[in-house]
């Protein structure tokens, strides 16, 4: 399996720890300054001893990256949480009511700062008022007086404002990852190409050349490697097939021009056509298929025409030919011998993707198919 790559919010997790440090080093200083006006100044210390203790295994599980899933910030909610939990064990109900909460409102925001960074701008938010709540529970009233105390805007705004940067930072690692795939990918185009030409190309140039001296039965092998030739050089010179910014659709008419050929004709538009990946490529099958049975039974002279139209909510391909055509009730009688190839190739591709296939022909008028998919289609059943 191919490994996921650098994390994109490994700066923000050091900085957060960062972060952590300073409001270890604030609350000790806040434990020393007031552990004597505590209730219980002995299980203050032991319960700062599990605050420092549970901070130093906060960072390293951060820093090194193994700590960063959602069970361990959940973790660190419930244990600042808990600690809060402890203020009126640990304090009397008039020193907790004119004093921040034990043990310290900033030291508290840590477990903001890794949901928003884990979980993004919502999960942030949502960890910053559980960090008030649980402030408030502790004190024992509910005090929303924004000009005397905006440690409830603080908490939110933290968690909002770093969820966006932790989200902005994966987005944008995203981009570069796809832009580095699409990159390597016409690299590799680019080298295949070379070879191909290197080569393919060049044997059959050669065979047909000497085919063609040399005359007699050996023209018609000519005429064909110089066919092959002709498809192949196309294919090096087309611009491959475009692919969106997300990668799931394509434009269609990149693989509709592989089928270019000297019997095939193409009508395309001058727009791009995304279709998703799958029914792309069903629907290229199936437009396959068409040429595939105009090769083998519309007659040795015959020519293909293939017209691409995108009309909007829907996009169809007709494929029509100058062939023989097909005589009234021939497929009727297939189906009956159970020669069911232009069914299931052509009409079962078509009717999975939710769209359709019709079939208009005649004795001598040539056949015409015209495929239709739902933009958007998906395969069915």
């Amino acid at each position: 399996m191919a490994s996921p790559g650098p994390d994109p919010t490994a700066p923000l997790w050091r900085a957060a720890q960062v972060f952590r440090l300073v409001s270890c080093v604030y609350a000790l200083g806040f434990q020393i300054a007031i552990n004597p006006d505590l209730r219980r100044p002995m299980l203050g210390w032991v319960l700062f001893a599990v605050l420092l203790g549970w901070s130093a295994a906060c960072a390293a599980a951060y820093l090194r990256g193994f700590g960063r899933r959602p069970a361990w910030v959940i973790a660190e909610i419930v244990i600042v949480v808990l600690l809060m939990a402890s203020n009126p064990i640990v304090t009397n109900p008039q020193w907790a009511s004119d004093n921040q909460t034990w043990p310290t409102t900033l030291w508290a925001s840590n477990p903001t700062i890794s949901a928003a960074i884990q979980f993004g701008p919502v999960g942030g938010t949502l960890t910053g008022l559980i960090v008030m709540i649980a402030n408030f529970a502790a004190k024992n009233y509910f005090a929303l007086n924004l000009g005397h105390n905006a440690t409830i805007i603080i908490e939110v705004a933290i968690g909002a404002a770093l969820g966006m940067a932790a989200q902005t930072a994966r987005r944008a690692h995203e981009e570069l990852q796809r832009a580095a795939r699409l990159s390597a990918a016409v690299a590799e185009r680019e080298r295949l190409s070379r070879e191909v030409h290197d080569g393919a190309i060049q044997v059959l140039a050669l065979v047909a050349r000497r085919g063609h001296e040399i005359g007699g039965a050996t023209a018609e092998l000519a005429d064909l490697a110089s066919e092959q030739e002709r498809a192949l050089r196309r294919w090096v010179t087309s611009a491959g097939i475009d692919h969106d910014g997300d990668g799931k659709t394509v434009d269609f008419r990149s693989l509709l021009r592989r089928r270019a050929s000297d019997r095939v004709s193409l009508s395309l538009p001058g727009t791009p056509v995304p279709l998703a990946r799958s029914v792309a490529a069903e629907l290229d099958a199936a437009v396959g298929n068409a040429l595939d049975n105009v090769g083998a039974h519309a007659g040795p002279d015959a020519q293909a025409f293939v017209l691409l139209e995108d009309l909007g909510n829907s996009v169809t391909v007709c494929v029509r030919d100058d062939g023989v055509g097909i005589a009234t009730g021939r497929l009727q009688e297939a189906a009956r011998q159970g020669r069911l190839g232009i069914s299931k190739s052509i009409v079962g591709r078509l009717t999975s993707l939710g769209g359709s296939a019709e079939l208009h022909t005649g004795e001598g008028d040539g056949t015409e198919w015209e495929l239709c998919v739902p933009r958007g289609g998906e395969r069915h059943g």
